[in-house]
């Protein structure tokens, strides 16, 4: 499981880096499907990622409004302060209580923590795929998804 989270925050780094690259109206420009707009997806993915983990460790929810990181470098700011926490978590107590039944604000179900922790993983690889149709719909070349391919750095690289 750890390794299918890193390689989401390394293709996910090479977004940012992607995206440092457009202007501010590529950025921002509503699109057809998806969550709206580049900036937008982007800030999606890490709010999830941070929102249910926050709920497995039955951590108070912190409600993250994109209004306060309507920028590329908030977002990314935004992304690198949960993932710190995130590796401590995973690092600390991944496989503990895999499936107790845990309950967040936003949903009235419970679910397993290992099914929480999938779908954090498939919810980002998800945008992800949107995030190319969309540079491709620019004209641009998207950020490689290949998973054999890339050289992975590991948990204590990030």
């Amino acid at each position: 499981m750890i390794t299918f989270f890193e390689y989401n925050w390394q293709v996910r780094d090479e977004w940012f880096e992607w995206s440092s690259n457009l202007t501010r109206e590529y950025l921002v420009e509503k699109r057809v499907g998806g969550v709206e707009s580049i900036l937008y997806t982007l800030f999606h993915i890490v709010e999830v990622e941070s929102s249910w983990i926050r709920g497995i460790q039955g951590k108070e929810e912190i409600l993250i409004e994109f209004k306060h990181y309507n920028e590329l470098e908030k977002v990314k700011k935004l992304s690198d302060t949960y993932r710190k926490e995130i590796i401590n978590f995973l690092k600390s107590s991944l496989y503990e209580s895999s499936n107790a039944l845990i309950t967040v604000p936003w949903d009235e179900d419970s679910y397993s923590k290992e099914d929480i922790l999938h779908h954090i993983i498939a919810h980002e690889i998800h945008y992800i795929g949107q995030l190319s149709i969309w540079a491709r719909e620019i004209g641009l070349k998207p950020i490689s998804t290949s998973f054999i391919e890339r050289e992975r750095r590991g948990i204590n690289h990030f």
